[in-house]
């Protein structure tokens, strides 16, 4: 078998057609073709295919090659064109050059025509690629820019969702189960549940959470999820899995992972109202530099690959060029936020990896997720158990700047039983550890605040309360900060918003955990 090469022949000549066929089979080409001679012939032929190469004839009963040019450029469509003539002059074959056609040759010396070929199929795929990277780099800029501004919208909102989830909690537990008032105030806890799981979101499109980063097969999250995915598709879709034996394992966030296989799970069940098939493949790939040269965000080596694929409706260029971006959805007023897909790309990209779509309408869809292989064993995945929220007497320094947030610690943290020191900013917090020092048990403090972050922060408190524990709070954790490691993936971390029993039952977690490393 030669190389494979599509080819349009604008020609209407059988003969001369079958002396071009030769050469390139000769060549070394393994030629599919499909012979024109008119312009709506060709206009037919390019809108039903996809050619690698067009070559035309100059001059014809019904059509030419400067008509032929035309019906390219009127497409936009970037395929190289070789003119072959037995009798354009020199003069015309330069004026046809100029117009844009990529070289011309004699019939009666078609020796230079598979050099030719091959230098404007080489040319056509580096300008291929050079169009795909620089498209990459467009989305990937204003991924980072929408990414900022969503990242800064969910900081925000968490704060204040932290005094609206927090004080319906107060509200609650100091109401009786009769009062008329109750169920008003269970439904403001619920909005604000909701309210925080899109923020949650925005954070995870924007990389600006913390992951619980760990040694993951995650083949062992696909078998936990196995039932519950059943029951979220509905049986009038099929699920197979196709699952690697030897899976390589990656470094993520299982209960992340988790959320980017439940979202393209539902995305694919949506896209196929009437029914159908979604498979879910995992193998392991090495992306090498032929891929990574068209995938300008890849790192070249041994990956592990998710593939989530259905037979639905598909999707065209326009949807696929806004797909991941925040608020962006397909579906009716209602039915979604447009938030699925964008926490998949967040949580993939911060996870180290890479996420891409291939559609057709019609035809189905498929994503790929790529997440690199570290070369160690995974261990097995453990029951997530919630301890039930236990109070205590030791002495918590609070550091935070936002009034709302500060309020709402202070007075779960007392409603708890410990003792609070409240610090509005860094220094302010500086000193309380000046006397008496041994009574602070527990620094609990935001991560971005002026002046000082809350890493400096804790160091300095550590250095003047020796044995001290430290617990970070925050809307979101900077990727400067996460990426530099100055909170590492496995810092003591508490997400806003929280519950006064979810604050509760960390800051237990942290005094009665182990002693802190010096």
């Amino acid at each position: 078998m030669g190389l494979p090469l599509r080819l349009l022949l604008v020609e209407d000549s059988e003969d001369d057609a079958a002396l071009l066929l030769r050469a390139l089979k000769n060549g070394g080409y393994d030629v599919v073709h499909q012979r024109v001679d008119t312009e709506a012939a060709m206009e037919a032929a390019l809108a039903k295919e996809a050619w690698d190469l067009v070559v035309s004839d100059h001059s014809m009963p019904n059509f030419s090659s400067h008509g032929a040019l035309a019906v390219l450029k009127k497409r936009g469509l970037d395929i190289p064109f070789i003119l072959v003539s037995g009798s354009i002059g020199e003069q015309s074959a330069v004026a046809a050059v100029k117009e844009g056609v990529s070289d011309y040759i004699m019939k009666g010396s078609l020796t230079r025509l598979v050099p030719a070929v091959e230098r404007e199929l080489r040319e056509a795929l580096a300008r291929k690629e050079k169009r795909i990277t620089e498209a990459q780099l467009r989305q990937i800029q204003k991924m980072e820019m929408v990414g900022r501004l969503a990242g800064g919208i969910a900081h925000d909102f968490n704060n204040l969702l932290t005094a609206i989830s927090g004080y319906s909690e107060f509200l609650l537990k100091s109401m009786a189960p009769e009062d008329p008032n109750r169920a008003d105030v269970e439904e403001i806890r619920t909005a604000g549940k909701r309210a925080a799981a899109l923020t949650r979101q925005l954070l995870a499109f924007s990389r600006k959470q913390v992951l619980q980063l760990r040694l993951l097969d995650v083949n062992d999250v696909l078998k936990e999820l196995d039932k519950m995915l059943r029951r979220l598709i509905g049986e009038d879709i099929e699920l197979a899995l196709d699952l690697a034996a030897d899976l390589g394992t990656v470094k993520a966030d299982p209960g992340q992972i988790e959320q980017v296989v439940v979202n393209l799970v539902v995305n694919a069940r949506d896209a196929m109202p009437k029914g159908g098939r979604i498979s879910i493949q995992t193998k392991n790939v090495e992306l090498g530099p032929s891929f990574v040269k068209t995938h300008i965000d890849v790192t070249p080596g041994p990956h592990a690959m998710l593939a989530v694929s259905d037979t639905g409706t598909g999707m065209d260029q326009a949807t696929l060029s806004h797909l991941f971006e925040p608020f962006f959805t397909t579906k009716e007023r209602g039915k979604g936020t447009g938030l699925g897909l964008s926490t998949v790309y967040g949580i993939v990209k911060q996870s180290g990896g890479s996420v891409y779509v291939y559609s057709e309408l019609g035809r189905g869809t498929t994503f790929k997720v790529y997440l690199p292989i570290v070369g160690e064993s995974a261990p097995p995945l453990k029951a997530r158990v919630e301890a039930a929220p236990r109070g205590g007497s030791e002495t918590v320094l609070l550091v935070e700047d936002d009034e709302l947030v500060r309020n709402f610690a202070v007075r779960a943290l007392r409603q708890y039983g410990y003792e609070v020191l409240v610090a509005k900013s860094p220094e302010e917090a500086l000193s309380f550890c000046a006397d008496p020092p041994a009574a602070i048990k527990l620094l609990l403090t935001d991560v971005i605040m002026p002046k000082m972050r809350g890493t400096e922060l804790a160091e300095r408190v550590r250095a003047a309360v020796p044995g001290v524990k430290v617990l970070f709070m925050s809307g979101y954790t900077d990727e400067g900060v996460v990426r530099d490691e100055l909170i590492a993936p496995d810092a003591p971390f508490l997400q806003k918003p929280m519950t006064p029993d979810a604050l509760a039952r960390k800051v237990r977690g942290i005094l009665d955990g182990p002693a802190p490393m010096t």
